[in-house]
């Protein structure tokens, strides 16, 4: 499934927990990548991500938790 990461609207984001959540979640994408995706969003960009379908509903459920606003692609 592919997800469009679309916004945080937390006053004060938690990068560290975003980064951490945008890793577990999605398929293919390592530290480094995630904490890049992680500022982009903060600034106001969408960022797409991938995640794999078993994962789909704890996955969606993370990013809720975080206050992270999300379309779903596919």
């Amino acid at each position: 499934m592919k997800l469009n990461l679309l916004s945080c609207d937390v006053q004060r984001p938690d990068r560290r927990a975003i980064a951490a959540c945008i890793t577990e979640i999605s398929s293919g994408i390592n530290d480094s990548l995630s904490r890049e995706f992680t500022d982009i969003l903060i600034e106001g960009d969408a960022v797409a991500i991938e995640v794999e379908d078993k994962n789909s509903g704890s996955a969606l459920r993370a990013l809720r938790k975080l206050s992270i606003d999300y379309e779903i692609i596919e």
